[in-house]
């Protein structure tokens, strides 16, 4: 653990933690507030997100210690004792995530990611566009539609509407992650007496009780 300053206070999240979270917090509101208009918007808050959701996990391996997902990945048990501790005053506080707090981190990053894919292959099969044209698009042509230099050319297709079906789906559960997160963080803040949205902020907590 770092050394605790004259605050009682010792550095927990890195920058590219604290950075990387707010980023998110910023592409995925503008993403689910535009639906698609104006679609450039949309499109490169989904990209923003893709990789920032991409460096989360690789830094998840290689990062320091709070970042790592040795750090705060837990079996279920762990996470329903702390809950359980949570809701009766009795929950254990940590210096990095807490057990529920790292499974909701490995769940948004999870949804997010199924998000941005189902986005991302939305827009190649609708409109033969993004990272996953060359690879989705020439994969779900309907029969008597043909495709020339990649830009497909096809009327309504019932796999356009399944993907555009399961990207609504995945964007409104990771709302609903997202509001249990903020829940989360209210509560937990509250039973440890410490502002967890400061300290994503500036990345310090107290070292002791």
């Amino acid at each position: 653990m770092s050394r605790a300053d004259a605050n009682g206070l010792v550095q927990v999240w890195d920058p590219l933690i604290r950075i990387g979270h707010w980023v998110l917090v910023v592409a995925f509101a503008t993403a689910y507030l535009t639906e698609g208009e104006p679609e450039w918007l949309h499109a490169y808050a989904g990209y923003t997100i893709a990789a920032v959701v991409a460096g989360r996990v690789i830094w998840g391996f290689v990062g320091p210690r709070r970042a790592r997902f040795t750090d705060f990945v837990t079996g279920p048990k762990r996470v329903v004792d702390y809950l359980r501790g949570l809701a009766t005053g009795r929950s254990t506080r940590h210096i990095g995530h807490s057990p529920a707090g790292g499974a909701m981190t490995v769940a948004l990053l999870i949804m997010l990611a199924l998000t941005t894919l189902t986005g991302m292959a939305t827009l190649a099969v609708d409109e033969g566009r993004g990272p996953l044209a060359g690879i989705v698009a020439e994969h779900s042509l309907p029969a008597g539609v043909y495709s020339d230099d990649s830009h497909a050319i096809r009327g309504d297709s019932d796999g356009e509407d399944g993907l555009k079906d399961l990207h609504e789906l995945a964007a409104n559960a990771t709302l609903a992650l997202v509001f249990l997160h903020l829940a989360g963080v209210i509560v937990a803040s509250l039973a440890h007496r410490e502002n967890l949205v400061r300290a994503m902020i500036n990345g310090r907590k107290r070292a002791f009780e």
